[in-house]
């Protein structure tokens, strides 16, 4: 057993796709997808916010790496992190939104806490 979910494409396409939904989730909050995504999108996001509570430069250039817009990295440092500071874990929730019409998929919102 893998520790995380194909999604059905090939290994470049998983990341790319997980780095939007996790650049999108910062940028705006809360987005909707799957529930397959969401779960795994949930698990890079949380990581992120973990880096930005830490704070530090070397914390920044990490996030950097994996989220690519300066203005989303800068958004998640300065104001989303510290609204986590006495949290442990648990910065996200995924709400049920039932099956989506086109192909009956589990559709969800992926939001921040």
């Amino acid at each position: 057993m893998t520790g995380y979910r194909k999604l059905g494409v090939t290994s470049a396409h998983r990341r790319s796709m997980l780095r939007n939904l996790v650049t999108d989730l910062f940028k705006y909050g809360r987005i909707q997808t799957t529930d397959c995504r969401a779960k795994e999108a949930r698990r890079e996001a949380e990581k992120m916010i973990t880096l930005a509570k830490r704070g530090d430069l070397h914390a920044r250039r990490q996030a950097l790496a994996y989220i690519k817009d300066e203005d989303v990295v800068t958004k998640l440092f300065e104001d989303i992190a510290p609204k986590y500071d006495g949290r442990n874990g648990g910065y996200t929730r995924i709400l049920k939104l039932g099956p989506r019409q086109g192909d009956v998929a589990e559709a969800v919102f992926l939001e921040l806490v």
